[in-house]
C-alpha cells in the first residue's frame, strides 16, 4: 500500500524507541531507509529478527461499504467514482469510492502527486482505514491505499506494523525483516524439555510475530497472549535468570573483609544499651548479616520491612559489628531529611559508646564539610551518614568495610555503581546492605532480586499503633479541619499532605502552598508549617525542628516526609488528592503516624469521581495496614516498574513479558536456567556462546551487571 499518511508516520515515531544521534561520519556513509535502519540500531539480522510490531493490520479480507459501520477499521475495494481538491475551510484531496454496494468519501488533508496519480477517477484501488461519519456521508481520513487489478489476491498473512522513524517506510521495513528472517541465527539452544510445554520453538515464534496467519487471533496478538509472544516472554525471563546466577557467581569470587563482633565489644555493648528489646524478627535478620559479614566474600543482601518494623536497628547493629572489627560503615540516604532522621538516632545509640560519626549532605560546605572529609579519611569517623554527598570525589575513606543504602530503589544504577568502585580498596569489596521500606512481592523479589539475599522484617516492634484509615470526598473538608481543630487543641500534631507544591495548569490538584495559605486561614490561632523540596535546606531543617520539637501543630507538606520523618506526637495524617498516589506511596505516607501511644488515623481526601483503579487502591488501604498485601495489590494494579521506582531508578525493565503477569513462566525459566548452568556452568561451550548472545539480544545481560553491581 502507500506510505503510511503524515498522521500514522506521527504516531509511529511517538511509538519509536529513544535512538541516538547518527555520527557525522556515519551519515555520510549511508542515507534514506538505510540510515533509519542504523538509527534503529537494526544493522545485523539478529537485530532486525527481534524488531517486533507494534500492532497487526488485516489486509486479508474485503468489506462490502454497505456492510460496514461507523468505528470500524476495514478494506474495501472499489472504483473512484470523482475525485477532487477542495479549498474550503482548507486545501485537501477528496475521492468517492464506489464499490456497487455503496459509495464512501477519502479524504487527504495532506496529499501528494503521487496520491492525485493513484486516486484519479475511474482507477481501481484497496483502500483501509477507520470509517466514520461525515458531512457527505461516511468517510475515511488518510486512509492507507494501493491500486489493483480486478480479482488482485488478497494478503496471506495479518500485515505487521513496526516502531519506526522518518524515511523507514513500513513496506521498506517489511521486506527487510523478512530477508533477515532467514538468515538470522534462531536456532533452539536449550536442553530438550526446557521449553514449557505447548510453546513453539524461538524461530516459530519470531515468525508467527512477524508474519502470522490470516486465521491468527488479533486479540491474542496484540494483548501478547499468543503462544508465540509467551515464548519471547519466557526466553526474557530466562536471560535475565541465567544473568542473576552469573552474579552470584561472580561476587563468590570477590574478597572482602571478614568483619566479626568482639566479645565485650561494641556490638554487645549496644544491645545492652537500646531502650528496648528487639523482636524475634529483628534479632533472626540480625543473626543472618553477622554470618554475612562473617565470610570472605562480600555480602549483597536486601533487608525489606514494612514501616516501622525495625530496620534502623539493624542497620545500627551491623555498623556496630563492622566497627568492632576495626572497618568502617557507610550510611547513604536519599534525601537529607531520612540522613538526618538516620543521624539523629545512632548519634543517640553509638555516639555514648565513644563511635566517633561524621555528617556529610549537600548543605554542609566550607570548613564544616572540610574537617569531617578528613575525619573520613584519616579512620577517626567509624560511622559516616549522609546523601549522595558520601560519593563525592573529595570522599575518601580510611578503611571501609560495610556501605548500607537506604531506600536504594531510589537511587540510580550510576550512583550505586559510583559507590560501589568508591569503596573497593586494593581489590577487597565492601560488604553491601540494601535498605527497603517498600516491601517487595514475592513476584518481583523472584525475578529483580534473585542474584541478593533477602531478610523480611515481618514482624512489627510492641506499642506500634494500628492507624485507622477512612475516605473523605474533598467536599467534606471542612470536616476534616474541624477533627484537625480538636485533636490540635488536645495537645496532637498533624502532617496535611499534598501532591504538588505550585499551581499547575494542566492538573487540577489542591497545591501545598494554597493549602498552607487555606489552613492559615482556618486556624489562625495555631503554627502552621510548609515543607516542601524545593526549599533550602536550612529552612526545611528549621520547620523540621519547630515540628518535632512539638512547637508547631501542622506541618503542610509534599512527600518528602515519605520517609524516615518520626514524630510520635503526629497522630493525623491527612493525604490531598488520594487518588492520585501508588497504594506504595500512600502506605509510606501513613507509616509516619501511629508511632505514638494514642490511637492514630489516616485521612484519605479524594475528589469524585473516582476510577476504577483508584477506588480499589483507596479500599485497599482501607481495608488492611499489611504492607506486603498492599504491595502485591499494587503490583497487580500498576506492573514492577512503578511499584520499585524502576522509572526513575533505572532498574532492569522487562520488554516483553509483564509483571505480575508472568509469575507462571518465571518459575519455569528459574528451573531452566538451573538446568542449563548444570549442564554448561562456565558458559564455554557453543551452547554458552549461544546462550550469551540470548542474553545480549533481549537486553537483560548489562542492565542486570549494572543493577548487581550497585
Amino acid at each position: 500500500m502507500a506510505e503510511a499518511p503524515a498522521r500514522e508516520r506521527d504516531r509511529q515515531r511517538d511509538h519509536a524507541p529513544t535512538i541516538p544521534e547518527t555520527p557525522p561520519s556515519a551519515a555520510r556513509k549511508t542515507s534514506g531507509p538505510a540510515r533509519a535502519l542504523e538509527r534503529l540500531h537494526l544493522t545485523r539480522d539478529i537485530d532486525l529478527a527481534l524488531h517486533l510490531p507494534l500492532r497487526y493490520e488485516d489486509e486479508t479480507r474485503l468489506t462490502r461499504i454497505a456492510d460496514a459501520h461507523d468505528g470500524d477499521t476495514v478494506q474495501v475495494e472499489g472504483t473512484v467514482a470523482d475525485a477532487r481538491i477542495e479549498y474550503r475551510p482548507r486545501r485537501q484531496l477528496v475521492a468517492r469510492l464506489d464499490d456497487g454496494s455503496g459509495t464512501l468519501v477519502l479524504r487527504f488533508l495532506n496529499f501528494y502527486p503521487s496520491h492525485q496519480k493513484t486516486l484519479a477517477r475511474g482507477a481501481r484501488v484497496r483502500v483501509r482505514g477507520e470509517l466514520r461519519g461525515g458531512f457527505l456521508g461516511r468517510e475515511m481520513v488518510h486512509p492507507t491505499f494501493k491500486a489493483v487489478q480486478v480479482d488482485a489476491p488478497l494478503a496471506a498473512a495479518l500485515t505487521p506494523v513496526y516502531p519506526t522513524v522518518a524515511q523507514l517506510p513500513q513496506t521498506y521495513l517489511r521486506k527487510a525483516i523478512a530477508s533477515a528472517l532467514t538468515r538470522a541465527p534462531l536456532h533452539e539452544v536449550l536442553p530438550v524439555g526446557a521449553v514449557p510445554r505447548g510453546l513453539p520453538s524461538l524461530r516459530e515464534a519470531l515468525m508467527t510475530l512477524h508474519q502470522p496467519s490470516a486465521d491468527a487471533s488479533m486479540t491474542a496478538l496484540q494483548d501478547h497472549a499468543h503462544p508465540a509472544w509467551q515464548r519471547l516472554k519466557f526466553e526474557e525471563l530466562l536471560a535475565q535468570q541465567l544473568s542473576q546466577h552469573e552474579a552470584r557467581r561472580e561476587r563468590a569470587a570477590l574478597r572482602a573483609p571478614q568483619l566479626r563482633a568482639a566479645a565485650g565489644g561494641l556490638h554487645e555493648r549496644l544491645l545492652s544499651a537500646l531502650p528496648f528489646q528487639l523482636t524475634r524478627a529483628q534479632r533472626r535478620v540480625g543473626d543472618e548479616i553477622a554470618a554475612d559479614l562473617a565470610q570472605a566474600r562480600p555480602m549483597h543482601r536486601l533487608l525489606q520491612g514494612d514501616v516501622g518494623s525495625g530496620k534502623t536497628v539493624v542497620a545500627a547493629l551491623a555498623a556496630a559489628v563492622a566497627i568492632d572489627a576495626g572497618w568502617q560503615c557507610a550510611l547513604m540516604a536519599p534525601t537529607e531529611i531520612l540522613a538526618e532522621q538516620h543521624f539523629r538516632k545512632l548519634v543517640s545509640w553509638l555516639e555514648p559508646l565513644g563511635v566517633g560519626m561524621a555528617w556529610l549532605t549537600g548543605s554542609r560546605k566550607g570548613k564544616a564539610r572540610a574537617q569531617m572529609v578528613e575525619r573520613v579519611a584519616g579512620g577517626e569517623a567509624r560511622l559516616v551518614i549522609g546523601t549522595h554527598a558520601v560519593i563525592q570525589d573529595d570522599v575518601r575513606f580510611a578503611r571501609l568495610g560495610l556501605a548500607v543504602i537506604d531506600e536504594q530503589h531510589r537511587f540510580g544504577v550510576q550512583q550505586r555503581l559510583q559507590l560501589r568502585r568508591k569503596l573497593a580498596l586494593q581489590g577487597v569489596e565492601p560488604h553491601l546492605l540494601m535498605m527497603s521500606a517498600t516491601p517487595i512481592p514475592r513476584t518481583l523479589a523472584m525475578s529483580y532480586f534473585a542474584d541478593l539475599d533477602v531478610s523480611t522484617l515481618d514482624e512489627l516492634p510492641p506499642g506500634r499503633q494500628p492507624v485507622l484509615t477512612k475516605l473523605f470526598a474533598d467536599t467534606r473538608r471542612d470536616e476534616v479541619v474541624a477533627r484537625i481543630r480538636d485533636e490540635i487543641g488536645n495537645g496532637r500534631q498533624v502532617y496535611w499532605v499534598c501532591p504538588l507544591i505550585e499551581e499547575s495548569a494542566k492538573l487540577d490538584l489542591q497545591n501545598a502552598t494554597e493549602t498552607h495559605r487555606m489552613l492559615c486561614e482556618a486556624l489562625p490561632q495555631q503554627m502552621v508549617g510548609l515543607l516542601h523540596g524545593r526549599m533550602p535546606a536550612g529552612e526545611k531543617a528549621a520547620v523540621m525542628s519547630l515540628f518535632t520539637g512539638g512547637q508547631m501543630p501542622l506541618l503542610v507538606a509534599t512527600t518528602v516526609i515519605e520517609v524516615g520523618v518520626d514524630v510520635p506526637n503526629a497522630n493525623i495524617m491527612v493525604i490531598e488528592h488520594a487518588e492520585r498516589f501508588g497504594l506504595a506511596q500512600l502506605h509510606q505516607l501513613r507509616g509516619r503516624v501511629g508511632r505514638g501511644s494514642r490511637e492514630s488515623f489516616c485521612m484519605l481526601l479524594f475528589k469524585s469521581p473516582l476510577g476504577e483503579s483508584a477506588r480499589q487502591r483507596l479500599e485497599m488501604m482501607e481495608k488492611t495496614e499489611d504492607g506486603f498485601k498492599i504491595a502485591e495489590k499494587d503490583l497487580e494494579l500498576r506492573g514492577g516498574g512503578e511499584v520499585m521506582g524502576a522509572r526513575q531508578s533505572g532498574m532492569p525493565e522487562f520488554r516483553i513479558a509483564e509483571v505480575p503477569a508472568f509469575a507462571e513462566l518465571l518459575a519455569a525459566s528459574r528451573d531452566d536456567a538451573k538446568l542449563v548452568l548444570g549442564q554448561d556452568p562456565q558458559l564455554a561451550s557453543p551452547r554458552g556462546e549461544a546462550l550469551r548472545l540470548l542474553l545480549y539480544l533481549f537486553e537483560c545481560d548489562e542492565a542486570v551487571r549494572l543493577f548487581r553491581a550497585a
